[in-house]
């Protein structure tokens, strides 16, 4: 028994001896009041401005506003399980997403949640969902064609690997679909493709998702999904967290990706209602006066690196009744490398896709270009402006004479050559082929009506003895 205790008695003093007494200390806070998707805290007098919270009932926040006695948070999703009174804890970490090969193929929420029922994603890798855009001696110059097989865009608006390219325009123009169609065009060119809904209809990205796998297109597609029935912090958070997804594959695997926000317009006002929920003052149109830093550190992210990798952007900003001058649009403008801008008079007419050939613009230009296509396009702008201002000359009655009246014959047979079905991109080579026959005037003797089976016809005989 003596033995025992003896045994007993060194087992403490050794215990005691290799003690260490050891704080574990957490910033800990009380909601003071919570509603629409941000709650006011007190006592996180340490918290970091976009640090995660974590609240009692499992919610995960970032807290937006600092303020003297207590800090304004969003909330991302279940804010209706939170109380006045419950604990939020400071985690000391930004809100960060997963990422990895594991993402590609699937469709997920804001916070790298699954959405298609195909399981749980398993990945070994997270990155914030804010970060500084890369420098200037980080990126070079852009100069690779990003292919949109879209034929009037590819040849007046070409886009480059690391160009950011606005795409404007009213609701039902077709904005959406000249994104999808870009991305069903990169299959096959190896391009990473993330594809993010903000405040779009769930059954409207469905009808999405089900195109993507129709076409085979969700093999190198993520999309991020924020419905229009989500809450507005989740909303805003979407373009980051689709951008730091797409981040990933650039940096780590040197890849090519393209980004489709669709749509920034949806995000900004998600922003104005946490903004005016959270009592930050209202300047025009009742947005924040940082709502251009909001797209501004978005889409400066978009780079073509030195060394290898890039990240194309393709903005989506929706305009009422054509108002290119709002506030939202204008910024947009002003960020981007070009705009796209789509026209509803085109639209209803049955010029589609409904590209306004004056308004839509590429700043890289030529340099993103393939040499046959720069060729063959060069007088392309002209010709479509020239028509327009002809045809709307005519439209008075006023008879034209022989050079006028073959230019608008011309101009109208370029603009049916141009017309093109959704979901049926066309290779580079071909639209070479099809540009030629029409600016070089080999159509100019055909009817309007039989263009589209000529462009058909010649393109298969090309095809069949020119392969």
């Amino acid at each position: 028994m003596r033995f025992r205790v003896d045994e007993i008695a060194s087992v403490i003093r050794e215990e005691i001896a290799s003690f260490r007494s050891e704080v574990d200390v957490q910033q800990v806070g009380k909601v003071l009041e919570v509603g629409d998707g941000i709650a006011r805290i007190y006592g996180l007098s340490g918290a970091m401005a976009g640090e995660m919270l974590e609240f009692d009932c499992g919610a995960h926040g970032q807290v937006f506003n600092l303020e003297a006695n207590s800090v304004g948070a969003a909330v991302f999703g279940g804010y209706e399980d939170i109380s006045e009174g419950d604990t939020v804890r400071a985690t000391g970490k930004l809100l960060s997403v997963p990422v990895g090969d594991a993402m590609i193929s699937r469709v997920v929420t804001p916070l790298g949640e699954p959405l298609d029922g195909r399981g749980a994603i398993v990945t070994d890798h997270t990155a914030p969902v804010e970060r500084p855009a890369p420098g200037i001696a980080e990126r070079e110059p852009v100069s690779v064609p990003l292919q949109t097989g879209i034929k009037a865009i590819d040849a007046m608006a070409a886009i480059g690997r690391g160009q950011r390219e606005l795409i404007i325009g009213d609701r039902k123009t077709g904005k959406t679909t000249i994104a999808v169609d870009t991305i069903l065009n990169q299959k096959g060119t190896g391009v990473i493709c993330v594809y993010v809904a903000i405040g779009q209809k769930e059954s409207t990205v469905a009808s999405v998702v089900e195109t993507f796998r129709r076409y085979g297109a969700m093999d190198y597609t993520v999309v991020v999904v924020s419905a229009s029935a989500d809450p507005a912090p989740l909303q805003y958070i979407a373009p980051y967290a689709g951008c730091t997804i797409a981040e990933y594959f650039m940096y780590s695997r040197r890849a090519d990706t393209l980004v489709v926000y669709d749509d920034l317009s949806k995000q900004a006002a998600a922003y104005r209602q946490l903004s005016l929920l959270l009592r930050r003052p209202p300047g025009r149109e009742a947005y924040p006066g940082d709502v251009f830093y909001l797209h501004s550190r978005l889409l400066e992210r978009s780079a073509k690196l030195a060394g290898g990798g890039s990240m194309t952007a393709l903005p989506i900003v929706e305009t009422l009744e054509g108002e290119v001058s709002a506030y939202i649009p204008t910024n947009a403008i002003s960020i981007t490398d070009g705009q796209i801008y789509l026209e509803p008079e085109l639209f209803f007419a049955g010029v589609r896709p409904a590209i306004n050939v004056g308004i839509s613009v590429s700043r890289v230009g030529g340099k993103a270009q393939p040499r046959a296509m720069k060729k063959v396009a060069g007088s392309l702008r002209l010709d479509l402006a020239a028509y327009h201002e002809l045809a709307a000359f005519s439209q008075l009655g006023t008879e034209l004479d022989v050079a006028a009246q073959r230019q608008l014959d011309r101009g109208g047979r370029l603009v049916e050559l141009l017309k093109q079905p959704q979901h049926q991109p066309v290779s580079a080579v071909d639209q070479v082929i099809a540009l030629y026959a029409g600016t070089r005037g080999y159509l100019d003797e055909l009817g309007v009506a039989q263009i589209v089976t000529i462009e058909r016809d010649l393109l298969a005989y090309i095809h069949q003895n020119h392969g």
